[in-house]
């Protein structure tokens, strides 16, 4: 087989496909890493340099508009009203929300999707990359924007039991800015959806898997739908244990789930052997022990077995079982690169 683009390479694999070799990409790779490895590049010079796979554009660092509430504590306010406090990594933490009650909610004006600012990062990214390396439009999930910009946790999972009704208002709200958001980006030029938001925590899900199929599911399902009749993939992120909803993420017709956080006890190899006829597994290189302070041999090894586990027949992505973070040793990173060439070959092959 000769030599496969980026592109190429990732739309075979998230259609179930063997490709040449299994493809690379990181959805978050923070700065400090890249600039270790390549100082003073640029996340796009950083990409063609390790010969990733795809880029990705992430919507609340290009995407969301954001005004200063308060300097000195470097907090801001997000373009649905959420608090968020920045620090020195690349995203910021929910402080408040922009409801406290229903009350709150009447006269409220969403972002609007259709501003032209939001799409000149995606546009420099497709004049570069377009038709060599996968360009990947993320969105945050409609759940994970409700409760972390619009409406507390505890308020938020106290209403689908009291009040779904408030719940299901709050998410249409999110989900019509999504929907013209996600076509937008393919208008631009965007070759796979990513939605990104935790369904789950290192123990399960957070709500039940009642409530996940009610609130959660079905309304990334309506982004599944959209994505598809767009002729388009989609990928799905949850960290935690995913167990007990997974056949429910599945079931929305998503291409692909990323990370099978392996902290929380998502073997990649169990998630093969019962859904790699279903679904492109995405992950799950230990970006906690394994990439942030154990040798490069160990983390070669890692991927080793997890392409030996996930890789046979295509439809695996090596990726960290979370993100290129901040605590990740830039030397291990660019030892999970090497190795995922090294072992990734199609056909694979181990002693």
């Amino acid at each position: 087989m000769s030599k496969l683009s980026g592109l190429e390479r990732i739309n075979r694999t998230l259609h179930l496909q063997e490709p040449d070799v299994v493809p690379h990409v990181e959805m978050l790779i923070d700065a400090k890493v890249r600039n270790a490895i390549l100082p003073n590049a640029t996340y796009d010079d950083f990409v063609e340099y390790m010969d990733l796979d795809g880029v990705v554009v992430f919507d609340k660092l290009s995407a969301w508009s954001f005004e200063t509430v308060d300097a000195g504590k470097r907090i801001k306010r997000d373009q649905w009203g959420g608090l968020i406090r920045f620090t020195d990594e690349d995203m910021g933490i929910s402080v408040g929300t922009a409801f406290k009650s229903e009350k709150d909610i009447e006269g409220y004006v969403p972002p609007d999707p259709d501003e032209e600012w939001r799409y000149e990062r995606l546009k420099q990214v497709v004049k570069r990359f377009k038709g060599q390396r996968t360009i990947i439009s993320q969105v945050n999930d409609v759940f994970n924007t409700v409760q972390e910009s619009l409406f507390a946790h505890a308020d938020h999972f106290e209403a689908m039991i009291n009040t779904p009704d408030l719940v299901d208002h709050l998410n249409e709200i999110v989900l019509k800015y999504n929907l013209k958001y996600i076509k937008n980006c393919i208008e631009v030029g965007a070759d796979v959806i990513f939605v990104s938001g935790d369904y789950a925590m290192t123990d399960g899900p957070m709500v039940s898997p009642k409530h996940t199929a009610r609130f959660l599911t079905s309304v990334l399902k309506k982004e599944v739908e959209l994505t598809h009749s767009l002729d388009k993939p989609i990928i799905k992120h949850s960290d935690g244990n995913i167990w007990k909803i997974i056949e429910l993420i599945i079931e929305t017709g998503v291409n692909a789930i990323h990370p099978f956080d392996i902290i929380a006890g998502m073997d990649i190899g169990v998630a093969k052997e019962k859904y790699g006829e279903r679904i492109c597994l995405m992950g799950n290189v230990n970006a906690g022990a394994t990439l942030c302070w154990k040798t490069a041999e160990d983390v070669r090894q890692e991927v080793r077995d997890c392409i030996r586990k996930a890789g046979v027949g295509g439809g695996y992505i090596c990726s960290s079982s979370n993100s290129i973070h901040s605590g990740v040793k830039p030397e291990n990173y660019v030892a999970m690169v090497k190795a995922i060439k090294e072992f990734g070959k199609y056909p694979l092959k181990f002693d």
